[in-house]
């Protein structure tokens, strides 16, 4: 068991509610595909829990489209100074979107 806690060591718990370091918030779920209301919340949730000079790789579902038609303006209006980039589509056929928490 000392072997699984040094190779853990230094390591941000994937429970971890604030992030400390860049993380993915996947949102392709079928309740997502169903929601985009839902994506929208759970996104700017993902870009609050990010810890300025961090970022969160938001992985959204193809049915809403392409997330500058919906999504972007409502992560702009939070109370955080962000940078959003569009990373492509991953292979599965969503979108990833880059939010820098400045």
């Amino acid at each position: 068991m000392q072997t699984k806690s040094r190779e853990y060591a230094g390591r941000e718990p994937v429970t971890r509610t604030v992030h400390e370091r860049p993380w993915t918030a996947d949102l392709e779920s079928r309740s997502h595909a169903a929601n985009r209301g839902l994506v929208i919340d759970e996104a700017r949730d993902a870009v609050s829990q990010t810890e300025p000079t961090q970022h969160v790789d938001l992985v959204t579902h193809a049915s809403h489209g392409h997330p500058a038609t919906y999504l972007y303006q409502s992560l702009e209006s939070l109370d955080r100074d962000v940078d959003i980039s569009d990373n492509g589509r991953c292979s599965c056929g969503g979108y990833v979107t880059r939010v820098r928490v400045r």
